[in-house]
């Protein structure tokens, strides 16, 4: 496919984001060289399903020069960090949203072997052949509404060299047989490395100040982020919404005094019994389901916990939740929302251009391109 202008409809999305990057940020807005410059880009991911200069410049017919589009994209003037922000603006406004349910998730990207000048690049495991590939991982915040699913904001995850060195170093001591007293004392988390859960507190903060006018109806992640700190901090900077999360069946809960596992006690106790639940434009699913308010051992306090099973699987995932005041079915129902979340992953894997090919180097290549990727998203 050739193309010798931006598409019709990526020329009046740069247009009206332009005129809201005016509006909220004077002085901000795009020149018209940088304008032209997003929509052939925005245009080219489109056309070629990737980030890469060379392919843009070949499918411009050569108009387009690698060099003077890897120069605007490394040298312009652009208000990056803005980018991003004003277009969920202008989304909201354009359906508008004025509430709904926020989501993390995180995506793994597998890169090329040479990976010096990529941006934290680390070794990860690959599930499709239970090898190992160099890597990386980003942290997405997504908001679900009753009418659509949007990506609001991203960061770069890598664990800290040092403590994955400490932590190989000190598993190969200890099976060696050396005492605890007698191995390297744990080394300091690097600021630079931040865990996925403060990486999304952060983004939870950033969104807010960002968007305040937006009622935030609930929290929603997966079992990594299941913990006390994460659920009570972002209760807290939510307004007090509901957050939900996962347990693993081996998580403990006290029940009348004793202690059990949390598996133990919805097959044994309290045993799961069948409803209807509906997702998002009206589907019906057959599920088991059942809950109680429980004191989980490792949050010290009282939750609201569920055992739920989809028709046709043979285990329960365990659902947990700050706000006891909710009803199970309405736990349930906002977590259906995540469905949507892994609906936005398949259409971006395979169509917004950064998650297959991404070439350019750096941590400002890497959030460029990546806000790019997302930009055309939003379009």
């Amino acid at each position: 496919m050739l193309m010798n202008a931006p598409a019709t409809f990526i020329q009046s999305y740069i247009d009206d984001l332009n005129d809201a990057l005016n509006q909220l940020k004077p002085g901000a807005a795009l020149t018209r060289i940088q304008a032209a410059w997003l929509g052939t880009c925005l245009t080219c991911i489109l056309l070629m399903n990737s980030v890469c200069w060379a392919k843009f410049e070949r499918a411009s017919l050569g108009d387009c020069k690698v060099a003077a589009l890897s120069w605007v994209f490394r040298k312009a003037s652009i208000p990056w960090d803005w980018l991003l922000r004003v277009s969920v603006v202008l989304i909201l406004k354009r359906y508008g949203i004025t509430e709904g349910v926020l989501a993390f998730d995180e995506s793994d990207r597998a890169r090329s072997k040479s990976t010096k000048r990529i941006y934290k690049v680390y070794k990860q495991k690959h599930k499709g052949s239970g090898g190992y590939v160099n890597g990386q991982t980003i942290v997405l915040l997504l908001l679900v509404t009753s009418s659509i699913t949007v990506p609001v904001g991203f960061f770069f995850y890598m664990p800290d060299p040092a403590l994955k060195q400490w932590d190989k170093e000190d598993k190969r001591l200890k099976k060696s047989g050396i005492a605890r007293k007698d191995r390297p004392i744990k080394p300091e988390r690097d600021s630079a490395y931040p865990t996925k859960t403060e990486i999304a507190l952060g983004l939870l903060k950033e969104f807010k100040v960002a968007h305040s006018l937006i009622k935030i109806k609930g929290v929603l992640a997966d079992a990594l982020y299941g913990e006390k700190a994460f659920m009570d901090e972002a209760a807290k900077e939510s307004g007090g919404s509901q957050v939900i999360s996962q347990l693993r069946k081996n998580q403990n809960i006290e029940y009348r005094g004793r202690i059990r596992s949390v598996e133990s006690y919805f097959n044994s106790i309290n045993k799961g019994i069948d409803q209807i639940i509906r997702v998002r434009g009206g589907k019906e699913f057959k599920v088991t389901v059942s809950s109680a308010r429980l004191k989980v051992s490792s949050h010290s306090k009282k939750r609201f916990v569920i055992a739920l099973k989809y028709d046709g699987e043979n285990d329960y995932r365990y659902l947990v939740a700050t706000d006891l005041t909710w009803r199970t079915q309405d736990i349930i129902q906002a977590y259906t929302l995540r469905w949507l979340i892994e609906v936005f992953f398949e259409d971006w894997n395979l169509y917004e251009g950064w998650g297959r090919e991404a070439k350019q180097l750096d941590e400002e290549g890497s959030s460029r391109g990546l806000i790019l990727s997302l930009l055309f998203d939003h379009r």
